[in-house]
């Protein structure tokens, strides 16, 4: 079994709302971070929402450890951390106190892992969860969801709201989770910096429809970005054309393989977020 996590044709509609999944299928193998990446509405809550079971799926199957999840299945949930930038802790309990709490709710609940990272985050002991920053919380939530044995984590923005400082030791924590090969992240995140730092596999994502997903290496060296006029643009090869953006007398064109481009074009270097912005805000190749 090499993959942690196995989507296949999830769709996902709403009442009165012309949004909705449109055959996602992805997998994760283990031992890897998948950056998760859209805009807001893009469909990667919703995704991950119908991953979890808290929000009900139209169709499809989801494959986690190798069986397929059905709605209401519970059996799972130490196996898997779940960090959403709208998870709300007990506010009127301190960090001390909530340990208590979840040291019943998880069988493999690990108070020592805990306290090492709620030191690491530099988090208060006896000081109130309602008292805390938004960065604070979402380090509390990320010390929970890696204290009590999960081999995924499931992470929507939960980088949000933190400094400099804050995300390089939650980021730092994460790669160091999925060392050992047995375990993954899928995680979301507006700051393209962090899912390329750590992220092996990225997926983007755009009005509920997967736009692309491939290795972090093969888009960052087989991938290229191009600048031309329409008359250039034209002898591109179909097959390598994969999104262009600009106006109607000059585009920049992402390819999947920048050695196929004619001799009188040249790649020239990009980022993650220069081909976040190519495939959110131009048009399929």
């Amino acid at each position: 079994m090499t993959n942690i996590l196995e989507v296949q044709e999830l769709n996902k509609t709403y009442e009165e709302s012309t949004f909705g999944l449109q055959d996602i299928t992805f997998s994760i193998p283990y031992g890897s971070i998948v950056g998760f990446i859209g805009e807001n509405g893009a469909g990667k809550s919703t995704t991950m929402g119908s991953i979890l079971g808290t929000l009900q799926k139209d169709s499809g199957t989801i494959k986690m450890f190798g069986e397929v999840m059905n709605a209401g299945d519970v059996h799972l949930k130490d196996d898997i951390g779940v960090v959403f930038d709208t998870m709300k802790l007990l506010g009127g309990l301190t960090v001390a106190k909530l340990e208590r709490v979840f040291r019943e709710i998880y069988s493999n609940w690990s108070k020592e892992t805990y306290f090492q990272l709620i030191q690491l985050f530099s988090l208060p002991k006896n000081k109130k969860v309602s008292g805390f920053s938004r960065g604070m919380s979402m380090k509390l939530s990320i010390a929970v969801a890696l204290s009590h044995g999960a081999k995924l984590l499931i992470l929507d923005e939960a980088t949000a709201g933190l400094d400099a400082g804050g995300r390089e030791d939650v980021l730092d924590v994460l790669k160091t989770f999925v060392k050992d090969q047995d375990r993954s992240i899928l995680m979301s995140s507006h700051i393209s910096s962090d899912i390329e730092q750590i992220a092996d596999q990225l997926i983007f994502i755009k009005g509920g429809r997967i736009l692309l997903q491939a290795s972090k290496d093969k888009i960052l060296h087989t991938y290229g970005i191009t600048q031309c006029d329409p008359i250039h643009y034209e002898t591109i090869p179909n097959e390598i054309r994969v999104a262009k953006r600009g106006s109607s007398s000059f585009f920049d064109v992402l390819v999947s393989d920048k050695e196929k481009l004619p001799q009188a074009l040249q790649s020239k270097p990009f980022t993650i977020d220069d081909v976040t912005l190519l495939l959110m805000r131009g048009e399929r190749g």
